[in-house]
């Protein structure tokens, strides 16, 4: 499996082939419809994201070591976002999870180009993953004082180099 880095870099590559930010919505757009379908049984309050203003459902299960997330959203572009997310974090540890610089939300724009209410959604499904993270190294072994204190350090770090 690829890095969050390669995987990044694969998202950076695919955006700039276009200038005009119509056809990164179209590619936006696109990725979300293939995404896979979120289960029903997934599509609980449990799994909606605060501060998304559409629907957003995140789930998280541990396989190997490494969590793996599913989602889904209410409409398209939000759905888009929820794929580039997908793609960059799941089937990682949480410490590589926890340990990323999400360096690809500002290289493609979308910092510039979401709405504000859209942006507030990604940091929202972004805490939401990081929590996840915590939350499974708390259950396998490390204390969530441990997480919490790497999360902070980490946190400003990725809020800066996402740029929103």
């Amino acid at each position: 499996m690829a890095t969050i880095n390669e995987i990044q870099e694969q998202i950076i590559e695919e955006f700039s082939i276009f200038e005009d930010w119509m056809d990164k919505y179209v590619l936006l757009i696109e990725m979300g419809n293939r995404l896979r379908p979120l289960d029903a049984k997934y599509k609980t309050p449990n799994n909606l994201i605060e501060g998304c203003q559409s629907r957003v459902w995140l789930q998280a299960d541990w396989e190997d070591g490494k969590i793996i997330f599913q989602g889904d959203s209410d409409t398209v572009i939000v759905k888009g976002i929820v794929a580039l997310l997908l793609r960059v974090l799941s089937g990682h540890t949480p410490d590589e999870i926890l340990n990323a610089d999400l360096y690809f939300i500002r290289a493609v724009g979308l910092n510039e180009h979401l709405s504000p209410t859209r942006s507030n959604g990604l940091v929202s499904m972004l805490k939401q993953m990081k929590l996840y993270a915590i939350a499974f190294n708390s259950v396998n072994g490390k204390t969530m004082n441990e997480q919490y204190e790497k999360t902070q350090n980490h946190r400003t770090e990725t809020l800066d180099s996402t740029g929103i």
